[in-house]
């Protein structure tokens, strides 16, 4: 996994990370918006537009979002 979109996406869901992913590895949950660890060719293309600074690297995650690493990956296992 790259890249990972936390807690402050929820609610927000602003798709400029959307927009700008050039592998189109950016995928709409019913709450937020989940990058496919897959797909993802770790550009930041995503990261540097996110107006509400959600996405991070996965060895950058904020302590306190740490679980989000999983959710991500649950998104996609399904």
């Amino acid at each position: 996994m790259i890249f990972v979109i936390t807690e402050p996406c929820i609610g927000v869901k602003d798709a400029s990370c959307v927009e700008v992913c050039p592998v189109n590895c950016i995928h709409e949950g019913e709450d937020q918006y989940y990058i496919d660890p897959d797909e993802c060719i770790g550009c930041s293309a995503c990261a540097t537009v996110c107006p509400v600074n959600a996405i991070y690297d996965e060895d950058e995650v904020p302590q306190q979002w740490q679980s989000f690493i999983g959710k991500n990956a649950d998104f996609f296992k399904r």
